[in-house]
């Protein structure tokens, strides 16, 4: 074969791929909070079946401060952010609601897979937050970073938003102002990257919008202001037919705009109020939910979407029960898994056709659940506030495999690569492996 002609095949090849999905690399790491395709899925990653405090720990350490993103990982190194009060003991303890917050450092830390040792560890900023959080999360280090192998992204919200090289260089940051939620719930919405854009959504309760910025400089390429208030679900890009749009919830209306310009593309009614679930996609439709103070599932097919699809064939099928209050849904192989509010209650779907397979399902040992499932190598992960992550075969049926109890809590979904389970506690991050 001829130089030529091999690199004709190469550039081929490469252009396929960047249509079918996400790059290799991407595919293999867990680069954002959903991980590879923002579904909870890993295609290639084998963790294990069964792990305890004394079986299949890999490495476990002590994270100062809490918070209650999903670590990152990418190449060699899990990347966490974290929030620590100065001159407050690491007890997993909150700001009561009405009192005054102390003086936080916010911190990205970047770690050795291998060892669990602390690569490099850099601190964005000092001072105390303008507003107290939710008792039940009790952080201000609630959005996750992200990465695509070049660059890596660290949200703090109202503290700022911060991009390094994967060595820990400051390329720049940005400050968006200070949210101003409802009821002083706090924050914890994170942006989405997305080849050489960040999508970020500020909604709160004094002027809400969403802004997409060029990663390689912070430069903020577009704005479009929003008539929403408090929502915390990550933006989801998708493209169809050569066009990258953004499908953002929202309790008034669901939105889905044009990456390139922010046109709005279409809407439809809203979900309920504070939507925290984010949206997923295959390749027919985009499922969005929440629930709180109700129910709301959509499934919007993608296909000739435009303008106001409000009581049209674009909805496609909708579901006014049993839906979450925080985790995610999993899309998987095409079956959609939630939880009900926050307790471990589960039902899953036949995506296309909005059929169920099993509904309402107690998880007897998980009966509180803020973290998202995943699943990968035919099976699901959900972990628990009290420590025990239920492991289900993947299927149109209910079934348990696996439950493993741990010392600490989780309110952060795990992330799966190679072999590897990194779970995020209240106290501690787990690499689980056989």
């Amino acid at each position: 074969m001829t130089a030529a002609r091999l690199l004709l095949c190469l550039l081929t090849s490469v252009a396929l791929h960047s249509q079918s999905g996400p790059p290799a690399a991407t595919e293999r790491y867990w680069p954002q909070w959903r991980g590879p395709y923002a579904t909870g899925v890993s295609k290639t990653a084998t963790p294990p079946l069964q792990w305890s405090e004394t079986k299949n720990i890999k490495w476990k350490i002590e994270i100062p401060g809490r918070g209650s993103s999903t670590p990152i990982v990418w190449n060699n190194r899990v990347y966490v952010l974290t929030a620590i009060p100065a001159g407050v003991a690491v007890d997993g303890s909150h700001v009561p609601r009405g009192a005054s917050p102390s003086m936080h450092k916010y911190v990205v830390l970047a770690i050795d897979r291998a060892t669990g040792k602390v690569a490099w560890e850099r601190t964005v900023r000092e001072e105390a937050p303008h507003e107290t959080s939710h008792p039940e999360n009790g952080t201000w280090a609630s959005s996750s970073p992200m990465t695509n192998g070049e660059i890596l992204i660290a949200p703090f919200e109202s503290r700022g938003i911060y991009a390094y090289d994967m060595n820990g260089t400051l390329l720049w940051q940005t400050d968006l102002g200070d949210k101003r939620m409802r009821n002083q719930f706090g924050e914890g919405s994170t942006p989405t990257l997305y080849r050489n854009r960040l999508v970020v959504v500020w909604d709160h309760t004094a002027g809400s919008f969403i802004t997409v910025l060029d990663t390689k400089s912070g430069k903020e390429l577009w704005r479009q202001s929003r008539d929403e208030i408090d929502t915390w679900a990550t933006p989801l890009v998708f493209e169809r037919d050569g066009r990258a749009q953004v499908v953002v919830p929202g309790m008034n209306r669901v939105r889905s705009y044009d990456l390139d310009t922010g046109e709005l593309v279409w809407h439809t009614a809203g979900l309920t109020m504070n939507p925290i679930p984010s949206p997923v996609a295959d390749d027919t439709f985009v499922y969005l939910m929440s629930g709180f103070r109700g129910n709301s599932l959509k499934a919007i097919r993608i296909a000739g979407a435009k303008g106001d699809i409000t009581g049209t064939d674009a909805v496609a099928w909708t579901l006014e029960r049993d839906t979450p209050y925080v985790p995610s849904p999993l899309l998987y192989d095409g079956i959609i898994y939630f939880l009900k509010s926050n307790n471990g209650l589960l039902s899953a779907y036949d995506a296309k056709s909005g059929k169920p397979h099993f509904q309402v399902q107690r998880l007897t040992s998980a009966p509180e659940v803020f973290a998202s499932p995943v699943g990968a190598a035919g099976r699901v992960y959900i972990p628990s506030r009290d420590g025990t992550t239920v492991v289900l075969k993947h299927g149109p049926t209910m079934q348990m495999i696996a439950e493993n109890k741990l010392s600490d809590g989780f309110d952060a979904s795990p992330a799966l690569v190679d072999g590897e389970m990194y779970l995020r506690g209240y106290k501690y991050l787990y690499c689980i492996s056989e």
